[in-house]
């Protein structure tokens, strides 16, 4: 058994809270969102603060921090005036001009322009998608959980989604290899996701039974 060092939430900071989220809570997914503004100019921003919680209905969900003096970011004031928004996933190729997304511009600025990436409408939502990005998530606003005044939550259903067709199969099977998806992990660190294995769970008579355990099956 190891050591431990305990911390109390309730004596901490919200910056040190934080610290230890995005230190532990690793590898996070990353939402590369894509909106309109209310007059139709595109933004693009990336959070980790990002998942899936829901398949029946497909519901994602975005943490987005509020700027320093309280005022909405593009991504959630856009969200709010034309309820939709698109998840584009971040490839390893992509990881330098979703690095210049992330750039704190000013309002109006199109990022997509910054990066230099090219984008296509949305088939149901105004949002509009990266072209280059392996995977893009069409998403209606579902709600907004205002939960404190640094951060909101974001939730959207996804209504249409767009794949390489090199990345998915007949069986809707998805190849982690080609999707090539980056991870945040604390501070600046990012991680690729090239280094997986399989595990396979096992079944309640398989664990009484005394079959033996499987073992980590090394994937690519």
């Amino acid at each position: 058994m190891t050591d431990s060092t305990g911390f109390d939430f309730a004596r901490l900071s919200a910056r040190e809270r934080y610290k230890i989220l995005i230190g532990t809570v690793i590898p996070r997914p990353i939402a590369w969102v894509t909106t309109r503004d209310a007059a139709g100019r595109a933004n693009a921003a990336p959070y980790s603060f990002f998942n899936c919680l829901s398949a029946d209905p497909a519901i994602v969900a975005l943490g987005i921090e509020f700027r320093p003096d309280g005022a909405p970011k593009d991504t959630a004031r856009n969200i709010r005036d034309t309820g939709c928004f698109t998840v584009n996933i971040v490839s390893d190729a992509l990881a330098e001009a979703m690095n210049v997304t992330a750039t704190p511009f000013g309002a109006g600025v199109d990022e997509l322009e910054k990066a230099g990436l090219a984008t296509a409408p949305g088939l149901a939502v105004s949002a509009p998608r990266i072209l280059a990005a392996p995977a893009a998530l069409e998403c209606r606003l579902h709600s907004f959980l205002a939960i404190s005044a640094s951060r909101e939550i974001v939730l959207g259903e996804v209504v249409y989604a767009h794949i390489r067709s090199d990345a998915v199969d007949e069986r809707l099977h998805v190849d982690p290899a080609v999707i090539d998806a980056l991870g945040r992990m604390g501070g600046q660190g990012y991680a690729r996701t090239r280094e997986r294995f399989d595990l396979p769970t096992m079944s309640v008579a398989q664990f009484e039974g005394g079959a033996p355990p499987p073992h980590p099956r090394r994937g690519n």
